[in-house]
């Protein structure tokens, strides 16, 4: 079996790739669903962009439930932290998601533009909100997270308080305490900074280049020649605001480096058992020490530009295909940027979250990992499954046959 050590990190990889798995499928359903207003420009054409995704979009976010559920098991220090952080911010994107749903089953019960084109806007919402927020959250997660641990004062143990600590959110991102019953919304406001604003728009302009090529794959005619402008588009600008971000964390965001040596098979004390430092540029420290991880910012860059290219040359496979390794390259950009932290902590640096130290007990680790082996291939292959059973275009002439029976 496995080491602690290498359980830790073999569960930030899992996450990691479920992360990336929700983006790449649960991905597409949000780019269409923020592209239906753009691209969908009768009530057929927006039935022909839902119904290529209705077969796919409830079991895509699977692995959205999945990594929640991985990151609540695996890294429950973590969980609680980000949920105390983020909770507004979560709440926003799980009220925006209600959208989607209610969208997708309700929009063809009515046969009224009004009735319709309200829905229309419920998706578009419910697709746009959650692409922004994510992107916005990972954006202030790279800046740091204003929270520390204070000793659990509900304890009659005294030695047991001390060794459990309760994450306390500090409500802004600017180190000080907001109080108030408004502090909430206060600190979901100070997440809209400039530098969360710019990882956000990229995350929205990625997944609608992703969706955009995903029509591309599934529709033909005007919306096929539409969806290959606005992939086009959307990709070049990803890939300027990637750039830019990148260029803006080295010479304007400071990054987190632990300065001491933890113990990778320790308990998960983050609290006490580690040294961290803030500073210029260290966020690149993991490039510097492994140049080969340079791959994944260059997948990022060359996956945007291949889908602007594929796009302008038809090549639907060719831009699906780059689309996705674009998003690999973002998604492990930011993952192996951060290694080793989860959160870091810009109030108190030494209470950031790393893997090694915000994990669960290696039993549960362990168990885990089984279960993963045998379910994630099982996941797959019902999803691969599905994909298989609903290839091909969706037409106007099978929405006329299908009327009834479809969204």
């Amino acid at each position: 079996m496995f080491s602690y050590d290498q359980l830790r990190f073999i569960w930030w990889l899992l996450i990691g790739v479920l992360m990336l798995l929700w983006a790449i499928t649960d991905g597409f359903d949000i780019g269409v669903g923020i592209l239906l207003k753009v691209i969908g420009k009768t009530d057929e054409e927006r039935r022909i962009m839902i119904n290529s995704v209705a077969p796919h979009w409830d079991g895509n976010q699977v692995w959205l439930v999945t990594s929640g559920g991985a990151m609540f098991a695996a890294w429950p220090i973590a969980y609680a932290t980000a949920f105390s952080g983020f909770y507004l911010a979560l709440m926003l994107v799980l009220m925006a998601l209600f959208f989607r749903p209610m969208g997708f089953e309700y929009r063809s019960k009515i046969d009224s533009p009004v009735w319709r084109n309200l829905w229309d806007w419920g998706l578009v919402i419910g697709s746009l909100v959650p692409a922004l927020v994510i992107g916005v959250a990972f954006g202030n997660l790279l800046q740091g997270v204003p929270f520390d641990f204070i000793p659990n004062a509900t304890s009659a143990n005294s030695q047991l308080a001390n060794n459990i600590n309760m994450p306390f959110y500090h409500g802004g991102f600017n180190g000080n305490e907001l109080g108030g019953i408004f502090s909430g919304f206060i600190g979901l406001i100070s997440l809209l900074n400039w530098y969360g604003l710019i990882a956000g728009l990229l995350s929205v302009f990625m997944l609608v280049a992703h969706g955009g090529a995903f029509l591309q794959l599934k529709t033909s005619d005007q919306i096929r020649a539409r969806s290959e402008k606005a992939t086009c588009i959307s990709a070049l600008l990803a890939c300027f605001l990637f750039v830019v971000a990148g260029v803006l964390l080295y010479f304007f965001i400071d990054g987190y480096q632990v300065t001491s040596t933890i113990a990778d098979n320790g308990l998960s004390t983050p609290a006490v058992n580690k040294i961290v430092e803030s500073g210029s540029a260290f966020w690149f420290r993991n490039y510097a020490q492994m140049p080969w991880l340079y791959v994944f910012p260059l997948l990022g860059i060359l996956g945007f530009l291949g889908a602007a290219l594929g796009s302008t040359k038809h090549k639907c496979i060719f831009t699906f295909v780059s689309t996705s390794i674009a998003i690999l390259g973002v998604v492990f950009t930011a993952g192996v940027s951060m290694f080793p932290f989860v959160i870091p902590s810009s109030t108190t640096m030494n209470h950031s979250l790393t893997i090694w130290d915000t994990t669960s007990s290696y039993g549960t680790l362990g168990i885990m990992t089984l279960v993963a082996l045998v379910m994630t291939p099982v996941v797959l292959a019902y999803n691969i499954w599905g994909y298989y059973v609903m290839r091909g275009r969706v037409t106007s002439e099978y929405i006329r046959k299908n009327s009834n029976k479809l969204y």
